[in-house]
């Protein structure tokens, strides 16, 4: 995320950081020790992230957070495979949930949700996809 926000964070870009333990419970930390855990755990070796990284929600189930209800509506998931359900600490499972950590969003500077990418999608496609936004070939 780091990269990216080198190659575009002048260029009207930028990445928002949401923590979430929803996912086999990997984020345990309090919201103070976010930036700790990032330095120092995972990734660790000095990591800082160049992005706002907000307090820890929820991004399915009963307590999701309000956004992330908007955006999972707008562009359904992309991934047929829900996982193991012992590691997903939520209810109810709903077909458009985030299936696991680092899901990505891409929206447009218009606020309008353009593009949902699965953890395991090439980081080129995020990348054409940013490029096309940032230089406003789109169509809108």
């Amino acid at each position: 995320m780091n990269a990216l926000m080198k190659m575009y964070g002048d260029q009207n870009f930028i990445i928002l950081g949401f923590p979430c333990n929803q996912f086999g419970l990997q984020s345990p930390e309090e919201n103070h020790e976010t930036h700790n855990i990032l330095k120092c755990v995972r990734p660790g070796g000095g990591y800082t992230p160049q992005f706002p990284i907000f307090s820890k929600i929820e991004v399915n189930g009963d307590d999701e957070n309000h956004l992330y209800a908007f955006l999972k509506e707008s562009l359904p998931s992309v991934n047929p495979i829900i996982g193991d359900i012992k590691k997903l600490h939520w209810s109810p499972i709903k077909v458009n949930d985030i299936r696991w950590n680092f899901e990505k969003f891409l929206i447009g500077a218009d606020g309008v949700p353009y593009r949902r990418y699965d953890l395991r999608c090439p980081y080129e496609d995020v990348v054409k996809d940013i490029e096309m936004l940032v230089k406003g070939s789109h169509g809108s």
